[in-house]
C-alpha cells in the first residue's frame, strides 16, 4: 500500500495537470514583442543557478530538462516545482519604468525504470515568454494631433514532455524527450488620439493579435563520463532539439476598442483562426564539465539557434539573427556527509551567463549578460528546497533602444523517495 505522503503526491500531481489549466508562466521583457517571445534555456532551479548548466552535468537529486541522457543520474524518485518573480527597471535612456511578474515555472517528475540503468522523466516547463507592456506618444504629420498608443502582449509557448534515459554503454547515456507544445500568445495595440488641449479626437481603435500554437516537438541527448582518476570525472554532454514548422491558427482584427477581440463585431477581420505554421529553428548545444568527487564541479557549456529564416504564422519573415547563449557554473558541497549541519550538506551554485539574443533593432545586436548563484538545502534525508537568483542586463539605451536591469528569482521544492522500489517486509 501506498504510504499517506504519496497519496498527497499523487493527489499533487492531479491537481496540478488534470483538473487546471496549469501552464508555466514568467516575466518576460519588452523586447519579448519580437518573434515568439523570450526563449528558456536555462533549465530547472538548480541549472539557472549555474549560469544554465545542465548538457554535461547533472544531479541526482533533482530532474534534468536540459539533457535527456542525464535523466540516467536519477537513481530515486524525483518530484520538482518551482514559482518564479522576475523585476525589470527599462531605461530608454530618458525615462525609465519598472516591470515585474512571474507566476509558476515548472513541474518536473523523474522515475527510475531500472535504477543507473534507465529512467522516465515527465512534466511541464516553459519554452518561450510573452509578456511586455508600452505606452508611445507621438505627433501626427501635417495635423494638430498626437497619437497615444498603449501596445500590450502576454502568453507564450509550454510544454508538456516525456523522456526517457537509458545507458547504453560503460559511461555512455543517450536520451530522447517527445513534447506537446501549447499556448497561445495575445498582442493588442489601442490608439487614441487628442488635440492640443487633450481632448479626444476621433474614434478610438484597437488591433487584436491571437496566436495559438498545439504540435510536437523532439529533442535528443547524449552523455558521456571519463574518470580521470578515483577522485574526478570529466563530463561530455550534447543535445539537439528539433522544432521546424509548429502548427498553429491565427486570428487578427482592427475593430473599436474592447470589441476587436469579437469576430462577429463590426470592423476589418484580418484573420478568423486561419491555419498557419511558425518555423522555429533547431537548437544545438554542447558542454564539458570537470567533478572532483562529492566535492565541487566546474563546467562550461553553450547553445545555438539560427532565427534568420524565422517566420510567424502570417507567413512574415522577422529581421532576427542567430542566437547564442554560454554559461559557466560552479557547485560546491562544504561536506556531503555531515549529517549534523544541513547547511555543510547544501549545495551551492554560481554561474556566468552571457546570450546574443536573436534580436537584432537598430544595426544593433541585443546582447544579455547576467550573474548567477543559489543553492539546494536538505530538509530530511532527501528532499531539498532549492532558490536561484539571476541579476542581469539585456539591451542599450544607444540608438534609440531599451536597456533593462533585472533580477530574476526563482524558489522551489524537490520532493524526493527512495522507498518505491524496496518491498515491505513489515506492514
Amino acid at each position: 500500500m501506498l504510504s499517506k505522503i504519496k497519496w498527497q503526491l499523487l493527489g499533487v500531481l492531479c491537481t496540478l495537470l488534470l483538473f487546471t489549466e496549469a501552464q508555466a508562466q514568467s516575466s518576460a521583457s519588452t523586447y519579448s514583442a519580437l518573434g515568439i517571445g523570450e526563449f528558456n534555456y536555462s533549465g530547472l532551479t538548480n541549472n539557472q543557478a549555474m549560469g544554465g548548466l545542465g548538457i554535461s552535468f547533472g544531479s541526482a537529486w533533482n530532474p534534468n530538462v536540459v539533457n535527456p541522457a542525464l535523466s540516467t543520474k536519477n537513481a530515486i524518485f524525483n518530484f520538482e516545482a518551482a514559482l518564479n518573480y522576475k523585476k525589470i527597471a527599462a531605461d530608454n535612456g530618458t525615462e525609465t519604468s519598472d516591470i515585474d511578474g512571474g507566476g509558476l515555472s515548472y513541474i518536473a517528475f523523474s522515475l527510475p525504470v531500472k535504477v543507473n540503468k534507465a529512467t522516465v522523466g515527465l512534466g511541464l516547463n516553459q519554452l518561450t515568454s510573452v509578456n511586455y507592456r508600452m505606452l508611445i506618444q507621438s505627433d501626427v504629420n501635417n495635423a494638430d494631433v498626437q497619437a497615444l498608443n498603449s501596445i500590450e502582449g502576454d502568453g507564450g509557448i509550454s510544454e508538456v514532455y516525456l523522456s526517457y534515459g537509458m545507458v547504453v554503454a560503460k559511461n555512455l547515456s543517450l536520451g530522447i524527450q517527445g513534447s506537446y507544445l501549447f499556448g497561445s500568445t495575445i498582442r493588442t495595440n489601442q490608439l487614441a488620439l487628442f488635440d492640443e488641449e487633450g481632448s479626444p479626437v476621433g474614434t478610438t481603435s484597437e488591433y487584436y493579435e491571437r496566436l495559438t500554437v498545439s504540435d510536437v516537438g523532439i529533442k535528443a541527448g547524449a552523455y558521456y563520463f571519463l574518470p580521470l582518476n578515483e577522485k574526478s570525472k570529466l563530463h561530455l554532454g550534447a543535445i539537439y532539439q528539433q522544432l521546424g514548422d509548429v502548427s498553429g491558427k491565427a486570428f487578427a482584427k482592427l475593430a473599436s476598442i474592447g470589441q476587436a477581440s469579437n469576430p462577429d463585431s463590426e470592423g476589418d477581420l484580418i484573420a478568423n483562426d486561419e491555419p498557419g505554421s511558425i518555423y522555429i529553428p533547431n537548437r544545438y548545444g554542447f558542454g564539458v564539465s570537470y567533478e572532483k568527487n562529492n566535492k565541487y564541479v566546474i563546467g562550461l557549456e553553450g547553445q545555438y539557434q539560427d532565427f534568420k529564416k524565422f517566420k510567424n504564422l502570417f507567413g512574415d519573415p522577422l529581421r532576427l539573427q542567430e542566437a547564442i547563449k554560454v554559461g559557466l557554473g560552479f557547485q560546491i558541497v562544504p561536506d556531503y556527509l555531515d549529517a549534523d549541519s544541513p547547511l555543510k550538506r547544501g549545495t551551492y551554485r554560481f554561474g556566468l551567463e552571457y546570450q546574443q539574443t536573436p534580436y537584432y533593432i537598430n544595426a544593433t545586436n541585443i546582447n544579455d549578460l547576467g550573474i548567477n548563484f543559489g543553492a539546494s538545502l536538505p530538509v530530511n534525508q532527501l528532499s531539498l528546497v532549492n532558490f536561484a537568483v539571476k541579476i542581469g542586463q539585456r539591451g542599450t539605451t544607444d540608438n534609440g533602444l531599451i536597456r533593462e536591469n533585472y533580477v530574476n528569482f526563482t524558489l522551489g521544492l524537490s520532493l524526493n523517495d527512495n522507498s518505491w522500489f524496496y518491498k515491505r517486509v513489515f506492514e
